[in-house]
């Protein structure tokens, strides 16, 4: 096979989820199996079967995305089912050949902590790699054509169960450092898909519209557009200025603003991520 014929987001796509599903192998091996600590989803299924019965954690993920894969085949789309079997193909896989690693901490909390860390950037790399790791994600979606949750809401509420067999298993402490891993891992994963590089929509009202769009293209270097408002109790026709800047020039835009009109409403918005000239490019979205 010639690689230099395969596209290269193809390839990116490719082994980053391959990629991610190792490091998400690894923080399960060597942090999350050895302090008896609960994931979410299939996986976390599979940990607390593995902790009953000492089944082996990397059959166990494979067998139980099996049916899910099968009812999920018309459901999710061909593309995100391959991804999957790719991400869940290599995780399981890895946790066959990652269980000799020796583990990093005994220490719960910081197992929980920095297991969700690390399960954090393996699940962001799948994620900003458009793919997945099975389990509740494709389930999630089977369900919410039958009943009235939300994919987000089903995820929780399986993610749920999962907790409370933690508890009911193990302790209610147990489940509380489950909880913690996957709040850690959960903002991590924002982080790694979103960046630390956080932007910040600016929107003034003010009379002087124009002179403060001027200072803005040319001394900040961002771009502006007008939207075209109306006072609710005045019925007076104004320009609103827009523009997005990061945090760095937030301070820059005030301070033009309050030159022209100390008298402006300004409301300053976070922007998680932002598409387009001047910050992010389209290639690997």
């Amino acid at each position: 096979m010639n690689l230099k014929k395969i596209p290269w987001h193809f390839l990116k796509r490719f082994f980053g989820i391959i990629i991610g599903a190792v490091i998400v192998a690894v923080s399960i091996n060597t942090l999350i199996l050895p302090n008896q600590i609960a994931d979410g989803g299939v996986t976390g299924i599979a940990i607390l079967l593995h902790y009953l019965f000492q089944w082996n954690i990397s059959i166990l993920v494979a067998l139980l995305n099996i049916p899910l894969f099968i009812l999920g085949y018309k459901s999710v789309g061909r593309q995100l089912l391959y991804w999957s079997i790719l991400g869940v193909g290599t995780l399981s896989a890895a946790l066959k050949f990652t269980d000799v690693l020796a583990p990093i901490t005994t220490d719960t909390l910081l197992a929980s902590i920095f297991g969700g860390v690390i399960s954090g950037i393996g699940m962001g790399i799948i994620f900003r790699c458009r793919g997945s790791l099975g389990g509740t994600d494709i389930l999630a979606i089977v369900l919410n054509k039958r009943i009235q949750f939300s994919v987000g809401q089903i995820i929780l509420i399986l993610d749920a169960v999962v907790f409370i067999g933690a508890a009911l298993i193990f302790s209610p402490e147990m489940a509380m450092y489950a909880m913690i891993y996957m709040f850690i891992a959960t903002k991590v994963i924002d982080l790694v898909q979103v960046g630390l590089d956080y932007s910040k929509s600016v929107m003034v009202v003010t009379e002087k519209p124009d002179e403060i769009a001027e200072d803005i293209i040319h001394l900040v270097g961002r771009g502006v557009t007008y939207l075209q408002a109306e006072g609710a109790y005045s019925r007076f026709q104004k320009r609103v200025v827009y523009s997005i800047v990061n945090r760095a020039q937030l301070t820059q835009v005030k301070e033009i603003v309050h030159k022209y009109d100390p008298d402006a409403f300004v409301a300053i918005g976070d922007v998680s991520e932002v598409v387009g000239e001047g910050f992010q490019s389209w290639k690997g979205h």
